[in-house]
């Protein structure tokens, strides 16, 4: 008589193992879009793209990813983790190795601003935030810094590998590097992260409209809102589309330059993890808005630089403290104060809003520069909306009364979905 054999299905990472897997996938999805900047000097020789083409694409992308980030989020509070990250990584290794094949204008728009674009939305910092806090981890604040410091921190170590890969064979087989490294990670997520999401526990269900009735009801949710939109202008939109121009204009060369944008990214892991270590530790909307006014007086540096090129590398070093330390804070906030249940969706609109306030800071920066023909008056305009944010995370109560009132809230929405 033989005895059957019963097969276990592998058991579900533990919470470091997802910060570890969240932190590669970010790595890996910031590096490709990274990546467009080091190609496009091979597309304008080989293939006649312009930059502005390219650019284009990049923007396109950009308003593909904030339509899909609600739906991420909210793909994370049902189906867990897993689905999302593992389809995301999937998307991204197909969208680069569309680019790698692409020889016309039109594949090319498919590849990045459609299919990789989805990656983007699906492999990020939002996404996996909510999937470390999900896990329950100690020390969550810590764990979620460490995390999605992989969007910054994992590009020192992915991206001089494609420009050296580029610069070996060529910009194909650089897109094809990436796209193996997505698909890879894709599996690993597949077979270790968590299948259900924090919406299918507990007593009941609700709709997507329960949901985003519930959040739109919350204070906390619009004061999270506006400042992460803010904090979207002042970064994504001001510093990382603008900054490189502007110090050429103040007369640096691209190796300098570079150097110092450098130095920014690599306090801005350090600002990161400090930032969720602190989350656990004090009180989080005033770290939150120190954060804030912390990136206004960076501003007020920036304002500052001239010729000086010692005043840059002291803005990059101010600022980088403060740059994506936003990110573990927020997603610590949101959920203790609108509920780990919906809190994919609710750090999804954030990220939403995050990408449109970046948008408005790019195309308000280039608007200003060509009507005065310097960086000042952006400066100045993201010194007090930072400033602005600060005033306004400041707002949210701390303390477990009012986490503890948002936890009963979503409770109810869960067991009566029209409520």
């Amino acid at each position: 008589m033989t005895r059957g054999i019963v097969r276990r299905a592998p058991a579900a990472a533990g919470p470091w193992a997802i910060v570890g897997i969240g932190l590669l996938a970010l790595a890996v999805a910031f590096s490709a879009r990274a990546s467009l900047s080091l190609a496009m000097p091979a597309w304008a020789g080989e293939l006649g793209w312009s930059r502005s083409f390219v650019s284009a694409a990049a923007a396109a992308a950009l308003v593909v990813m904030a339509g899909v980030a609600p739906v991420a989020g909210a793909l994370v509070d049902r189906r867990g983790p897993r689905a999302a990250l593992a389809a995301g990584l999937g998307a991204l290794a197909l969208g680069c190795a569309g680019v790698a094949a692409a020889s016309e204008a039109w594949l090319f728009l498919a590849a990045y601003a459609g299919v990789a674009a989805l990656g983007f939305a699906l492999v990020a910092t939002h996404v996996v935030a909510t999937a470390v806090a999900q896990a329950d981890a100690r020390q969550r604040g810590l764990a979620t810094g460490i995390a999605t410091s992989g969007a910054t921190g994992g590009q020192f170590v992915v991206v001089p590998l494609v420009a050296a890969l580029l610069a070996a064979a060529d910009w194909r087989w650089s897109f094809l590097g990436l796209a193996a490294a997505a698909a890879l990670l894709g599996v690993l997520a597949w077979r270790a992260l968590p299948s259900r999401g924090a919406a299918t526990r507990g007593r009941g269900r609700s709709g997507p409209g329960a949901d985003l009735r519930y959040l739109l009801a919350q204070p906390a949710f619009h004061l999270l809102f506006w400042s992460f939109l803010i904090c979207g202008f002042t970064t994504t939109g001001a510093i990382e589309t603008h900054l490189l121009p502007y110090a050429a204009l103040c007369g640096f060369g691209p190796v300098p330059s570079a150097a110092a944008y450098g130095v920014l990214s690599l306090v801005n892991v350090a600002g990161m993890v400090l930032a969720g270590w602190l989350a656990d530790r004090v009180n989080r909307p005033l770290l939150l808005a120190g954060i804030y006014l912390g990136r206004a007086l960076a501003f007020l540096l920036l304002l500052q630089v001239g010729a000086s090129y010692e005043a840059l590398l002291l803005f990059a070093v101010a600022f980088g403290a403060v740059d994506y330390a936003t990110v573990p804070v927020t997603a610590s906030l949101a959920a203790s104060h609108l509920g780990l249940r919906v809190m994919g969706l609710a750090m999804g609109l954030v990220s939403a809003g995050h990408a449109a306030g970046a948008a408005a800071g790019a195309l308000l920066g280039g608007w200003l520069f060509d009507l005065t023909g310097d960086y000042d008056w952006l400066w100045r305009g993201s010194l007090l909306a930072a400033a602005a944010a600060g005033g306004l995370v400041a707002l949210i109560r701390e303390g477990h009364a009012a986490c503890a009132a948002a936890a009963r809230t979503a409770g109810q929405v869960a067991e009566n979905p029209s409520r």
